[in-house]
């Protein structure tokens, strides 16, 4: 079993940056990748980005990939999204993931545990 802990969340204005971090401890060993998800009020948890978690290689959503960045330190077992150009509609709970599911994949089914998710608010 894999513990995950988000932070970073917070209320920030339209265009401003913002970096979340995700510590992973337990059987990180059995990680294939690890991955960001975000859910908004009313809506249903959507995917974000994913990391591989020994090649690095990174997947992306469509509304993430031109302005958000998702990268690993592997020696800190630490999984961070860095949000730039943000904007009122990037407001959401945001969730980490890893997953032994091997390969690029959206289906949040495919992550095995979850954090308790980090509040991100964007205000116009």
């Amino acid at each position: 079993q894999v513990r995950l802990v988000e932070s970073g969340g917070g209320l920030v204005q339209a265009g401003d940056s913002l970096t979340l971090s995700c510590a992973a401890s337990g059987r990180t060993s059995d990680m294939y990748s690890m991955g960001w998800f975000r859910q908004a009020p009313g809506r249903d948890r959507e995917f974000v980005s994913q990391v591989a978690w020994k090649s690095g290689g990174t997947h992306y959503s469509d509304s993430a990939r031109l302005r958000f960045d998702i990268f690993r330190d592997s020696a800190k077992n630490t999984m961070y999204l860095r949000m730039n150009n943000l904007k009122p509609e990037d407001t959401a709970v945001y969730f980490c993931a890893s997953s032994t599911y091997v390969g690029y994949t959206r289906n949040a089914a495919d992550f095995d545990s979850w954090g308790q998710g980090t509040q991100v608010t964007v205000s116009s």
